[in-house]
């Protein structure tokens, strides 16, 4: 005798709410929902939001009247409004130098690396395995400067040619640290170099002495020189025998220089330079008002720790 077959009973339906995470996103980072506003107000003992304001804002920092703003507008409105703005500004060539120098940036470069986040992010790459981009980036950087300088060791950067110079000028106390310590730093060097490099020495105790490399002595207690190669005003010094004398009383010295100019000139490393800083933006990077672009620091074996 046959039996008949058990019919399959319908599949269960599953809501879309059952299926959604209970703790979204937009919920976590967007801020309070309208409805959420009384429950705070309640627990904080307020009946309103007026009331919570006026208990908490002091009476002399409120501004009472409606701000003076123009009706709301679209993106596309105000961009036109912004470029119709900027289409007066007058861009004209900058003689003023000092370390920044406009240059061509080729579009390749720009379109898909300054302007490609994915070469960069905000902190310094700690998981090699989620940065290798970058971390390929900084290896060229820093081979390409060590190649330039003729010093074996370069770093990752740092924020400006000044704070490289004045990073030079704390190693060379760290390497010669006499009771009242003296830096010489070259009048040829760049006006910010030099006030940052002042600014550092006089919470380190080190007396800062500027002048023309020419009449450098090196008596006990100067720690370092600074020379600039090519000087603020494009001028071109040989620097070795400086150097000789500074190694002869145990000094170092350093050269800020620039790496464009490092294509053609002497490297310092070769003429006696114990330490290379100076400012990365000649390759091919936008002045961007100013700066601050990344700075090179290169220096010997002997001072890597």
């Amino acid at each position: 005798m046959r039996t008949a077959k058990k019919a399959k009973a319908p599949p269960k339906t599953t809501s879309r709410s059952a299926l959604q995470h209970p703790d979204r996103f937009v919920r976590r980072h967007v801020g309070p929902r309208p409805d959420d506003v009384p429950d705070m107000l309640r627990v904080l003992g307020y009946p309103s939001l007026d009331a919570l304001i006026d208990d908490l804002v002091p009476e002399n920092i409120r501004l009472h009247r409606a701000l003076n703003l123009p009706a709301a507008r679209t993106e596309r409105e105000v961009l036109a409004e912004l470029r119709a703005m900027a289409s007066h500004n007058q861009v004209f060539r900058s003689y003023l130098g000092m370390g920044y120098y406009d240059c061509i940036t080729p579009p390749v470069i720009q379109r898909n690396i300054l302007e490609n986040p994915g070469w960069y992010t905000a902190y310094t790459p700690y998981q090699a395995e989620i940065a290798q981009g970058r971390l390929e980036g900084l290896l060229n950087f820093q081979t390409m400067v060590a190649d330039l300088t003729a010093l074996p060791i370069a770093n990752a950067s740092l924020l400006d040619e000044g704070t490289a110079a004045a990073e030079a000028m704390a190693m060379s106390l760290a390497v010669n640290h006499p009771e009242h310590p003296v830096y010489l730093v070259d009048e040829g060097c760049h006006p910010q170099t030099i006030a940052v490099v002042r600014t550092r020495a006089e919470a380190r105790g080190v007396e800062v002495r500027v002048g023309d490399p020419a009449t450098f002595t090196f008596s006990p207690g100067i720690v370092g020189a600074l020379v600039q190669c090519p000087a603020a005003d494009g001028a071109i010094r040989g620097y070795r025998a400086l150097g000789d004398k500074a190694h002869a009383a145990g000094a170092l010295v350093t050269a800020a220089t620039d790496l464009l100019a490092l294509t053609l000139l002497v490297p310092p490393g070769e003429w006696g330079a114990d330490v290379a800083v100076g400012n990365s933006q000649r390759f091919g990077v936008p002045l961007g008002y100013g700066g601050p672009h990344a700075a090179f620091y290169a220096t010997r074996e002997a001072y890597k720790r």
